[in-house]
């Protein structure tokens, strides 16, 4: 007879419930992928569309023919490669030269001037394009009248509105100082034994660079150099300000102009040069996985040991080398801005009236200036405070959490580092709109909120990535304690974590506050004449079709300079006071023990 205890014996599968936080995971998986691959999908659908908005759809690969075949598309595509291929090919060499000497030689003040390369980071393109406008215009610049006062020199020497000029400003803008703050503290990190062996067996210095740092510092180095592909793509106020007078254009300023200087606007030409750039993003990304992935290159482990290396007597010249570069990357912009905003016209000193606070009083009595004042800082403020706390959240339930779907969300966030500013106002433009019936967004098009929503989420990557590294470093007793003691997870969130977190909330508020006071690409195709913001109006004065306001658009330049400098200062010092005070109590006691034994060990006479 045949037996079935077999099958009584086979465990019944039962359906788990999902838990709560899969449902959590799940929703912002759903409103964050919705914002970052909704636009990407409809400037991909619409490569395909015809009609204007508003117009039922005409599908056609006619976009796509005009993509490959009309030479301006083509055209803004080679630009923009060059102008990356040149500044890179200079500004890396560079960056990787500084970050070694910062980090693995012995430069004095090494800390500070790393710092300072944050700063010029942190100054606004548009600002730092304006202010090497005021010095190397070929009619006005200053630099360039300077020159013709010597007897050999009779016309200007230099011309930013060229080629070489755009590169140069990319220079000393952040083409540099973007690479130095992100190697110098992977190339810190480095163990000193693997470079003393080096010598040991007789290689000098330069050569232990190239034979034994340098390789081992290739996944950084690729990884700023994917960043900086993407960077490029970003890239629109230099270009804008430096290339359309002289008609060249590169990807973000011709979308810009098909949707902005064409009438209709051509949106299908515009989404056509955006969806080959997501080809070449697609490219990039998993060229940038394999490189990094073909070898190991450990440089911290168990028997790590720092050290620096003498560079003998050329150590000063290096130290002064760096110093040279800071001057141009950050001092001679500004103080430019500053002198011009002051001149009756920059670079005319034979005038009867060189210096005058006119311009000054006409900015600021100016009401769109207000206005945009208004606005830029409603978007930077609610971004420094929103940012953090989103993020903080976000950041918790990829450490904190063992819920379903983590992955697929930091995923998400990854995924929308590669998706350049102008692409994605394309897009979100697209859903603003109203295209395919979906008029839920039309409301806000052209209002602040539609701004807010954008500058808020730019920084999403940096943000949740900083804090993530923060709460890696913590253990989890003190909320363990703190849910033993019967607080609910709001509570301890809010009286463990943000009181722990507080310092790096602070930094990320504050440079949440610099990328949406200096927001230029990703808004520029939402904001409209009530809501355009400081960085749009620099922007409009010194591309204007009746004549350049280069005063005005200094001052206005200023104002966001001004801005983002205060609010770091004042965050810095608020959070060095937050963060490390009770760390310089501590050191201060530690001296004060340790001083009566150290007197009565010091020898007399």
């Amino acid at each position: 007879m045949a037996t079935v205890t077999g099958i009584r014996n086979r465990p019944v599968v039962r359906l788990r419930r999902p838990q709560t936080g899969t449902f959590i995971v799940a929703v912002l998986i759903i409103v964050f992928g919705a914002y970052i691959g909704g636009p990407v999908l409809l400037i991909f659908i619409n490569s395909f569309n015809l009609a204007q908005v508003g117009q039922p759809a005409v599908w056609s690969l006619d976009n796509w023919r005009l993509a490959f075949s009309t030479p301006a598309i083509a055209e803004a595509l080679f630009n923009t490669l060059l102008v990356f291929g040149f500044y890179t090919l200079v500004s890396f060499p560079v960056a990787v030269g500084i970050a070694w000497a910062l980090s693995r030689t012995k430069v004095r003040w090494s800390y500070g001037l790393e710092f300072m390369f944050w700063v010029s980071f942190m100054i606004p393109v548009i600002s730092v394009t304006i202010g090497w406008t005021y010095l190397i215009d070929p009619h006005v610049g200053i630099l360039n009248k300077a020159l013709t006062f010597l007897p050999f020199i009779d016309s200007s020497v230099f011309n930013i509105y060229s080629v070489p000029g755009i590169i140069w400003v990319h220079l000393m803008a952040n083409a540099i100082s973007a690479k130095v703050m992100l190697m110098t503290p992977a190339f810190r990190n480095m163990n000193v034994l693997l470079e003393e062996a080096a010598r040991v067996s007789g290689a000098s210095n330069l050569r232990t660079m190239f034979r034994v740092t340098l390789p081992l510092m290739v996944p950084i180095m690729v990884i700023v150099f994917v960043l900086q592909i993407v960077r490029v793509f970003q890239s629109f106020e230099t270009e804008q300000i430096l290339g359309t007078p002289i008609g060249f254009f590169v990807y973000s300023t011709k979308i810009f102009q098909f949707v902005r200087f064409f009438d209709p606007p051509q949106y299908g030409a515009a989404t056509a040069l955006a969806s080959v750039t997501l080809i070449v993003i697609a490219i990039i990304y998993p060229l940038s996985r394999w490189l990094t992935g073909r070898k190991r290159f450990t440089t911290v482990s168990g028997s790590f040991k720092p050290g620096l290396i003498d560079l003998g007597r050329g150590q000063p010249y290096v130290t002064a080398g760096i110093i040279v570069l800071l001057l141009f990357l950050t001092v001679i912009p500004i103080v430019t801005l500053i002198a011009g905003s002051l001149m009756t016209r920059v670079g005319f000193f034979n005038v009867t009236q060189v210096w005058t606070t006119a311009h000054w009083a006409d900015v600021v009595g100016d009401r769109f200036f207000l206005q945009s004042l208004r606005t830029t800082v409603t978007l930077s403020v609610a971004t420094a405070i929103v940012s953090p706390l989103l993020f903080s959240v976000i950041a918790y339930i990829f450490v904190r959490t063992r819920w379903s779907g983590r992955a697929v969300l930091e995923g998400v966030f990854w995924m929308s580092a590669a998706i350049p500013g102008m692409l994605s106002g394309l897009g979100l433009l697209w859903l603003f709109l109203g295209f395919g019936g979906f008029d839920l967004l039309v409301p806000l098009y052209g209002t602040i909120f539609a701004l807010l929503l954008v500058v808020v989420l730019q920084g999403k990557l940096t943000s949740t990535q900083l804090i993530k590294g923060v709460y890696l470093q913590m253990g989890a007793d003190m909320e363990e304690a703190a849910r033993v003691a019967g607080a609910n997870w709001l509570r301890t969130y809010f009286r463990i974590w943000i009181p722990l977190i507080m310092p790096t909330l602070i930094l990320i508020g504050v440079l949440n506050f610099v990328i949406a006071a200096g927001a230029t690409a990703s808004i520029i195709l939402l904001a409209s004449r009530d809501t355009q913001t400081l960085s749009i109006l620099a922007l409009e004065m010194m591309t204007r079709s009746d004549g350049k306001d280069l005063e005005g658009a200094g001052i206005v330049s200023l104002f966001i300079v001004g801005m983002t400098v205060i609010v770091a200062v004042i965050a810095r010092r608020f959070g060095l006071r937050v963060g490390v005070s009770h760390d310089v109590r501590a050191r201060g006691e530690q001296i004060r023990a340790a001083a009566p034994s150290s007197a009565q060990n010091t020898p007399t006479g």
